[in-house]
C-alpha cells in the first residue's frame, strides 16, 4: 500500500469499476437539473425517437438528456442543444 493507504496498481492493470447507479439514483442525480448532449446519425434518432417522423437531412443530431437517459430535446445543432438546456435551468454534464 502507499502512504495513502490505496493500492498500486500494476503496469496494464484496469482499475476496478464502481458499481452503477440505478436508474432512480440517476434521476435524482442534481435534484433534476443535470443533462448530457449525444451526439448521434439520423439514422439512429429515427430509429430511438420514431414519434419525431422528418428529420433534417444532417450528419450529425443533438439529443439532449436527461441524466436518466430521459430524452428532453432532439436537434441539429449543439449549440440549439445547449440553448435548450439553459432555458431550462440544466446543468450540462461532460460524458465521455
Amino acid at each position: 500500500m502507499t502512504e495513502t493507504g490505496a493500492k498500486r496498481r500494476k503496469p496494464g492493470q484496469k482499475r476496478r469499476s464502481r458499481a452503477l447507479m440505478s436508474r432512480s439514483e440517476l434521476a435524482n442525480l442534481g435534484d433534476g437539473h443535470v443533462a448530457y448532449i449525444r451526439v448521434m446519425s439520423v439514422a439512429e434518432a429515427r430509429r430511438r425517437f420514431p414519434a419525431v417522423g422528418t428529420l433534417p437531412d444532417v450528419k450529425d443530431l443533438y439529443a439532449l438528456h436527461s441524466a436518466d437517459g430521459t430524452p428532453i430535446a432532439l436537434t441539429d445543432s449543439h449549440e440549439a442543444a445547449i440553448g435548450h438546456a439553459m432555458g431550462d435551468d440544466l446543468v450540462i454534464a461532460s460524458v465521455h
